[in-house]
């Protein structure tokens, strides 16, 4: 019986043995494919603030500050229900006690507060004002941003926080976007003190892109101040240095400073077989501009997925456009108003509307490429043959 049970105990210990062996032999599980994913990014153009908008917001504020309220309500719903919003941030956050309008812009915190609160998730700083007020100015525009909770690229408070912060890459719902911002110039004006500016340095652009992929990132989207201002057309400049972005793996590419809309398409990367979303300028988010093409802007939104392999890409787009309004009596403000609620638009203002829109429209339908309109009935107030 002893000898029985021995047998047995061998048996047994054998099968542990090979057991042991088995799993100490390098076997693993296949890899785990992630999930499929989607989600929705939102950009919009610059964000201005020209002295005229300081004085209403001031009227409004009185003892309180500077009052934005009356601002975004009626575009904030669309902003909030994407997934991540983008906005250019065309204003350092001076704090005051006085604030500037053009040409050396300096903003109140509460503008950037209105700003978050319409639904912006990611602020971009790199432009041409971006030292308008000096370095102290613009290190505290870091500060001022991060004490509102909200994300922020394209200046840096020296070297050392550029190289900390770049890759900034977000996950939304699942999928890893990675975002960079760069700028033409500083109108002159050099950062000093180790002030960092991510200038447009084709080396450096693709460094940090390539960093960007390596850290993660699934998604590539590089915003770009570029372009000549009040011109409804993209330049070759433009063309040359998008080509150069699409093929350095960017799968979004998005234009802001002309402070008028320029086209859009969707493109082809011969190298990767990926499309990629290319936008040459949104326009104005909001400002006090007065000629007919600067008194609204657009919205691109982007769709991004993960399929079933596991690959995330840049899906389709479709944009919106809108008129910034000015304030008709004292108690009003500039408010940024959708095409789909042109009843919103003040009866004095809709001849500027209707130039801003049909200038928009026939630009988008003429020169876009594979991106739509989200809303194509909405528009224009006064058709042809109205009185």
């Amino acid at each position: 019986m002893k000898k029985i049970l021995y047998l047995l105990l061998c048996v047994v210990l054998a099968g542990c043995g090979n057991s042991t062996q088995a799993a100490d032999s390098g076997t693993q599980e296949p890899p785990q494919i992630p999930s499929p994913a989607r989600a929705t990014l939102l950009f919009a153009g610059d964000a201005m603030q020209h002295q005229a908008q300081l004085d209403q917001a001031k009227l409004r504020g009185g003892a309180h500050g500077y009052d934005y309220s009356q601002c975004f309500p009626l575009i904030a719903p669309t902003i909030s229900e994407a997934d991540y919003a983008v906005v250019n941030l065309e204003v350092p956050l001076g704090g005051g006690p006085v604030y500037r309008g053009y040409p050396c812009f300096s903003a109140p915190d509460s503008y950037a507060r209105a700003l978050r609160d319409a639904g912006f998730d990611l602020f971009l700083t790199a432009n041409n004002h971006c030292l308008d007020s000096g370095d102290r100015a613009a290190r505290r525009t870091l500060v001022a941003l991060d004490s509102l909770g909200v994300d922020h690229i394209g200046t840096y408070r020296d070297s050392i926080s550029r190289l900390k912060e770049v890759p900034f890459i977000k996950d939304i719902n699942g999928i890893k976007v990675g975002f960079l911002n760069y700028t033409y110039g500083t109108n002159g004006i050099p950062p000093r003190d180790g002030m960092e500016v991510a200038l447009i340095d084709r080396r450096r652009m693709a460094e940090e892109m390539a960093a960007t992929r390596k850290a993660g990132a699934e998604i590539l989207v590089v915003t770009v101040h570029w372009g000549v201002e009040y011109v409804l057309l993209q330049n070759r400049n433009q063309e040359d240095l998008a080509d150069f972005l699409v093929g350095q793996g960017a799968d979004l590419v998005i234009g802001g400073h002309p402070h008028v809309i320029q086209p859009m398409k969707v493109v082809e990367n011969d190298s990767t077989g990926r499309k990629s979303l290319v936008v040459y300028s949104l326009g104005n988010f909001i400002s006090n501009m007065k000629t007919g093409d600067t008194r609204g802007g657009a919205l691109v939104r982007a769709t991004i997925e993960r399929d079933s392999t596991g690959t995330a890409r840049f899906s389709d787009a479709d944009y919106d456009i809108f008129f910034s309004s000015k304030p008709t009596g004292t108690g009003d403000n500039f408010s940024v108003i959708p095409s789909w609620m042109p009843e919103k638009i003040p009866a004095a203002q809709r001849a500027h509307w209707d130039l801003f829109a049909r200038s928009a429209r026939r630009i988008f339908d003429k020169h876009n490429v594979g991106v739509p309109p989200r809303h194509p009935e909405s528009g224009i107030i006064n058709k042809p043959g109205d009185q």
